[in-house]
């Protein structure tokens, strides 16, 4: 049976998980990002000079990891969907005032929570970030 891709409904859900994220991200808050990261021993997160195996390992990480910058600006970011439950957003980044940061992220997710979750269930089940 093929799979539907990018059902425009589906897309705009997750780039909602996504962007609640990135504001996360932006504002430090790690209550939510740690809810938006599936809490399960199979979840990967390879960071810049970091690799984390779990939930669990991802939250230990994510407690004493440095902010980003407040001037982070994505570039050239895609969004695509398989079926109502999975998909990847890969984008750039920078910051924007110095250009002194630019890298790449890549994210996988799937909806295995619960749709009263934050973010309809959708979950980021691994993780790559990289510089440039």
């Amino acid at each position: 049976m093929a799979r539907e891709i990018n059902k425009p409904d589906v897309v705009a859900e997750l780039e909602a998980a996504f962007t609640t994220y990135e504001q996360a991200l932006i504002d430090n808050d790690v209550k939510i990002m740690n809810l938006l990261f599936w809490s399960a021993h199979e979840t990967v997160r390879y960071g810049i000079a970091d690799i984390q195996y779990g939930g669990e390992a991802i939250y230990e990480w994510r407690a004493h990891a440095p902010p980003v910058s407040i001037y982070r600006q994505l570039h050239r970011t895609v969004i695509t969907t398989f079926g109502t439950d999975f998909g990847t957003v890969s984008t750039e980044f920078s910051n924007d005032v110095e250009k002194s940061v630019c890298g790449r992220q890549m994210q996988t997710w799937v909806r295995v929570g619960s749709q009263t979750d934050v973010a309809n269930g959708w979950k980021i089940v691994a993780a790559h970030v990289s510089l440039t």
